[in-house]
């Protein structure tokens, strides 16, 4: 055999190979049906037709019955000339069908593993030891989310108990803008390794207005599962800004992102079966759909509440005024922990519904930052944004210090700016930008250390040179 068979041969086999392997990674995934959007799981075996259109029996059957009880020849359809009318070309058919949009089959016969053993379940005091490491302070609401997590994925992993059916874990976490409710959650996920989707409850609106559907929020669940139901229905979803779907108060208009929101979301967050659209945030006629059952699904809900510490003090603060017994009208006021303090019924006042609370049993609160916790997220966790900046500048063989007074200035006026730890990454972006512009031109200095008065702007960062002494930068 000439090598030119050779060759002819190589090539056979790779296009084969090829073919073997995208028609493997479609077997993967659900077939949709093109009219009616459901999927085979639902609608029986499907019809495929060329340009890999499938159409279930139902839909099928009523074109033939549409067709069959009409007057005119469709046969003759192709041949017509009609100015103004275009016959239907499957080839541009096939560009409106959504291919990403797809969902992954149930293997049959295949027991449903969860994802987390239950004798790999990591005990709650190992689930807070790994966030002790990347979460400064926040003991209480640590223990909290260890405990409801450790008792969540247990009910996941054993169904029942002798009949006894365990509740969920639901949470919801109330704590100041910049506390860390969203770096708390997504360090949980990340050890736990299950799905996670972050969403907003901010763009939810109620069915038919213009807005995500609530049920998006499953839809971003299934995403970061690979559109693999059974995956998802054991994730994690945090719905953040929960405080901007509380009721409206003194509004005479429809509430279509309050209340409404809160009544649609009480059957996602018991466990339900709901209809799901795959890649969307709406149900329409291009979006296929699938069933999700949202009963082994962990919701934890945050959000800032503002104004929510007036009105804890105001119940605290509500005895008579006359007498010994009587709270004084300021006791309260500069007390840093009372959001700790708070009950469900500041809650319904703040204007959350009874039973979205009665379906979120564990409710914590997380502490504004104080001087002292900042200088420790600077510095103590294990990706802390100094220690990411050190990383950056020894790539240029350059060591970055920052002394004790530096921080203190730095903590200071991320307490002045009030957005908590957010602040910080703004600060030391401005005041690192001429640092790392400069550093790369000069391959002579060897080590940068910031000080108090470069941060107040009196002064300068130290500069050593490779073998000097330290000079000052003025």
């Amino acid at each position: 055999m000439s090598s030119q068979d050779n060759h002819e041969n190589d090539i056979e086999k790779a296009e084969n190979g090829q073919v073997e392997e995208t028609k493997n990674h479609e077997d993967e995934y659900e077939k949709i049906c093109f009219v009616c959007r459901r999927p085979e799981t639902v609608t029986g075996k499907m019809i495929d037709l060329p340009n890999g259109i499938s159409i279930c029996s139902d839909c099928m059957q009523k074109s033939f019955d549409a067709m069959m009880s009409g007057q005119i020849d469709y046969s003759q359809l192709m041949n017509m000339n009609i100015p103004g009318v275009q016959i239907l070309n499957m080839a541009d058919m096939e560009k409106n069908i959504p291919k990403k949009q797809k969902v992954k089959k149930k293997k049959e016969g295949e027991e449903k593993k969860p994802l987390i053993d239950i004798r790999n379940i990591p005990a709650p005091h190992k689930i807070k030891g790994k966030l002790d490491e990347y979460v400064v302070g926040q003991e209480y609401a640590k223990k909290a989310m260890s405990v409801a997590v450790y008792n969540h994925y247990k009910r996941v992993a054993t169904g029942t108990m002798d009949e006894i059916e365990i509740e969920k874990s639901n949470m919801l976490m109330i704590g100041p803008t910049g506390s860390g409710k969203t770096y708390l959650v997504k360090t949980l996920a990340r050890l736990l390794d299950v799905p996670l989707a972050i969403t907003d409850a901010t763009s939810l609106t109620e069915a038919g207005y213009i807005g995500d559907d609530i049920e998006s929020v499953v839809s971003k669940l299934l995403a970061a599962a690979g559109n693999d139901v059974e995956k998802a229905e054991q994730g994690i979803i945090f719905i953040d800004e929960i405080d901007k779907i509380a009721k409206k108060k003194n509004t005479n208009q429809r509430d279509v992102s309050g209340e409404s929101v809160q009544q649609g979301m009480l059957k996602l967050l018991e466990g339900s079966e709901v209809e799901v659209p795959v890649g969307a945030n709406s149900k329409n006629a291009m979006v296929p759909l699938t069933t999700v059952n949202t009963k082994n699904i962990l919701f934890i809900c945050g959000g800032a509440f503002p104004d929510l510490d007036m009105i804890i003090k105001e119940r605290l603060t509500k005895q008579s005024s006359i007498g010994f017994g009587a709270e004084l009208k300021d006791r309260y006021d500069h007390d840093k922990t009372i959001l700790e303090k708070v009950a469900t019924e500041d809650l319904r006042s703040f204007g959350m519904i009874p039973e979205f609370l009665g379906r979120l049993p564990i409710v914590f609160t997380l502490r504004g930052l104080s001087e002292e916790m900042l200088i420790k997220i600077l510095k103590e966790p294990k990706n802390a944004i100094l220690k990411q900046y050190q990383k950056l500048l020894a790539l240029d063989e350059v060591k970055l210090e920052f002394d004790d007074g530096a921080l203190s200035a730095i903590a200071k006026k991320a307490m002045k700016k009030d957005t908590g730890a957010r602040a910080l990454r703004a600060i030391i972006e401005e005041f690192m930008l001429d640092i790392m512009y400069e550093i790369p031109k000069d391959d002579s200095i060897g080590q940068v250390t910031i000080t108090r008065e470069y941060i107040e702007g009196t002064g300068g960062p130290l500069i050593m040179l490779r073998g000097q002494e330290p000079a000052r930068i003025e």
